[in-house]
């Protein structure tokens, strides 16, 4: 695989909503203070369930960061996102990446790039790709609708015993109430509670409704092809991106929050008040 422009299976769709934050989603979340922390938590676990030789799917792979991590540790990643724009943003990630290479080749010959909707992920198996594990990082799957039905789209792509990291946004996150409480817009501070979600405003007239799903909700929809192993809590001591100026005044304070979330991501009932949620469910 290479860098070069791959086929778009979802050329014929019309513009995402996501293609509002294309141009600012790095500046915004993967370069900041605390976006690296929270996606280096999530790392930690990518690379403790994906190892060289495996060929992994990525679904709502946004800017490419994480299928460029683990291409560079030898996994293959076929990374698919419904906004073309993140995608060309993700190419050209790629493109600077194997540039910058001794072995530029073989890194871009890792990494395919897919415009492809999550809720079109079934038209892969058209081709009879099959898959080692699956990838989706930070709050992709909030925002689809019928999670039963991509369950079972997903299960047609991984081979029996294949992992699938998930990471979602927290059903209910202690940093969120109390930032926007102390704020005072008690709407945001509890959105997450709310059964029907909440719609996010990503650009004039563009909106998108996210929904927050508890753990054991889940387990459900992703039943009976997928067994829920394990999970843990991104951001528990560690804030969401918005608190960014706070981490920027006291960066000393943000990296004792990153530290203190090692441990914190795996004690009962405090793992779920974290701003995300990473599960790890296996192909039945």
């Amino acid at each position: 695989m290479s860098s070069a422009p791959a086929t778009t299976l979802g050329a014929a769709s019309p513009p995402a909503p996501f293609d509002a934050l294309a141009a600012t989603y790095d500046e915004q979340f993967t370069d900041s203070l605390i976006g690296r922390a929270q996606r280096q938590a999530v790392w930690q676990e990518l690379d403790r369930l994906f190892r060289p030789g495996h060929r992994i799917l990525e679904i709502n792979c946004g800017t490419g960061v994480d299928a460029l991590h683990l291409a560079r540790r030898g996994v293959e990643v076929v990374a698919c996102d419904s906004s073309s724009r993140m995608i060309e943003v993700a190419r050209e990630r790629l493109g600077r990446a194997a540039r910058a290479s001794e072995s530029g080749g073989a890194l871009g010959a890792k990494v395919k790039f897919e415009i492809l909707a999550t809720e079109e992920i079934g038209k892969l198996h058209d081709s009879g790709a099959t898959f080692d594990g699956l990838l989706s990082n930070f709050a992709g799957l909030n925002c689809v609708e019928d999670l039963r039905a991509v369950s079972h789209d997903l299960a047609q792509l991984l081979k029996p015993g294949a992992v699938a990291a998930l990471c979602l946004f927290g059903p209910c996150c202690a940093w969120e109430i109390l930032w926007y409480l102390g704020h005072g817009n008690v709407r945001k501070a509890f959105r997450r509670l709310r059964a029907s979600g909440y719609v996010a405003e990503l650009g004039d007239s563009i909106t998108v409704r996210v929904r927050y799903p508890t753990v054991s909700t889940l387990a459900r929809r992703f039943a009976p092809e997928f067994r829920l192993r394990t999970w843990k809590g991104i951001g528990v001591a560690v804030p969401p991106s918005y608190v960014e100026p706070l981490a920027l005044r006291f960066p000393r304070v943000l990296g004792l929050a990153a530290r203190t979330d090692r441990w914190l991501a795996n004690v009962p009932v405090l793992r779920g008040l974290g701003d995300h949620v990473l599960l790890v469910f296996e192909r039945v």
